[in-house]
């Protein structure tokens, strides 16, 4: 295969295709969304058949007990992929909405319409629901998709790209609004990151090191986060039990996810309260304990390195410092964070003020688990990333962060004098 061509064909599809999403109605959108639903139901067998494929492939190939599960298809996880269309399928169109109109001087009107970013282009590993959450949320979002999805799942991703193209055709609309890349290539990475003629935004989600190349590589801006050192800060005017079961749920509800606790901060005012308790609870639940001097003073645990404070372990392993003050808390925060997702346990009203206005992460939380930093909990629907950028978009990234928003301007013959 001309990998070159091969991906210049592949852009040049879906810029055309774009063109048509962008006034495709909500009705047709929604119909299509619901299609690719009925389709997925319709060829479970097919579905779980060719992945088998890539189950017996990873086996061979050495795949973790971790990385095979997050490949499987199991008949649950398909419901949950079909209740995800439906999901997406209900939520507000927002393409086309126009806001801020006001009357100028001169007499016009202007205001912003929410347009489409264009073409999205998505590198991804492992996990093959994410074919079908990319696909859907740039469907309803009025956007044309590039998704390159790991080797792993390639026979997976290859039966539900046939889904989402069947869908598209009964419904009217472009078939080259979603394409799956069709080959394992990893040359097409590079074309797909450099095709700013047809491409206007990359998301990667994946492990560190392939986020690091997409940015570093990347000539089209792209919406990522790297880590995800998410901290809990327990303030010494907690409350007892919200900041154990927050602190325990922030760490151990699930390990392998990107907001999750992986650093404790704990006021030196109600350490010898906390600690122990928050240690034991730990230990029940298998988690090794990485402190600083003074967490040593309090409860038994490894000596913590300073490597330890920006580490993203993803593992029942858990970093704990004790500090005086919230604002060394902040500044620690700040410092070694990823700016993910950071929670204060405070009873004070002017503290989780401060706390909120000085941390400098895409999710702040006041007495809340790190783990509610995601699209489906923040009412989203579904996220197809999460953003530790600026701009354009922050946190997690649902439809409005796949849309933009353009000046529309209203006259009746106005001339500029």
């Amino acid at each position: 295969m001309d990998i070159h061509a091969y991906m210049q064909k592949v852009g040049q599809q879906a810029r055309a295709a774009s063109r048509q999403m962008a006034t495709v109605t909500t009705a047709k959108k929604n119909a299509t969304l619901l299609a690719i639903a009925d389709r997925i139901n319709a060829t479970r067998d097919e579905l779980k058949l060719q992945n088998q494929e890539d189950l017996a492939r990873g086996r061979a190939n050495g795949l973790t007990d971790a990385m095979l599960d997050r490949l499987e298809f199991t008949d649950e996880r398909l419901d949950q992929i079909i209740e995800g269309l439906k999901q997406v399928a209900t939520l507000p169109d927002l393409i086309g909405e126009i806001t801020d109109m006001s009357y100028r001087p001169s007499g016009i009107q202007v205001g912003k319409m929410r347009v489409p970013l264009g073409v999205i282009g998505m590198i991804y590993e492992s996990r093959p629901n994410v074919t079908i959450e990319a696909a859907s949320l740039c469907i309803k979002s009025g956007n044309a998709a590039i998704l390159r999805g790991g080797s792993e799942a390639i026979a997976s991703n290859h039966a539900l790209a046939q889904c989402i193209r069947d869908a598209l055709k009964s419904s009217g609309l472009n078939e080259h609004t979603v394409q799956v890349i069709e080959t394992t290539d990893r040359a097409c990475v590079g074309e797909l990151i450099t095709m700013d003629e047809y491409v206007d935004v990359i998301i990667p989600r994946g492990g560190k090191g392939l986020i690091e190349r997409i940015s570093k590589d990347a000539r089209i801006p792209v919406i990522k986060h790297l880590d995800g050192i998410c901290h809990v800060y327990i303030d010494d005017e907690a409350d007892p039990k919200k900041a154990i079961d927050i602190a325990i749920n922030s760490k151990t509800h699930r390990y392998g996810v990107c907001n999750a606790m992986e650093t404790l901060l704990i006021n030196d005012g109600v350490a010898d309260i906390f600690l122990p308790v928050l240690a034991d609870a730990f230990a029940e639940k298998g988690v090794e304990l990485r402190g600083c001097e003074k967490t040593q003073q309090y409860i038994k645990c490894v000596a913590a390195t300073q490597d330890d404070w920006s580490e993203e372990y993803l593992a029942p392993i858990l970093s704990i410092k004790v500090v005086d003050s919230m604002e060394q808390a902040i500044k620690h925060i700040n410092h070694y964070g990823s700016h993910h997702t950071d929670t204060l346990v405070s009873e004070n009203y002017s503290k989780a003020r401060l706390f909120m206005a000085a941390v400098d992460s895409s999710s702040v939380m006041i007495n809340a688990s790190t783990r509610f930093a995601d699209g489906f909990e923040y009412g989203l629907g579904a996220e197809i990333g999460i953003s530790t950028d600026k701009i354009h978009a922050r946190g997690p990234v649902g439809l409005e962060g796949l849309t933009s928003q353009k000046y529309v301007v209203f006259g009746d013959g106005h001339i500029r004098t």
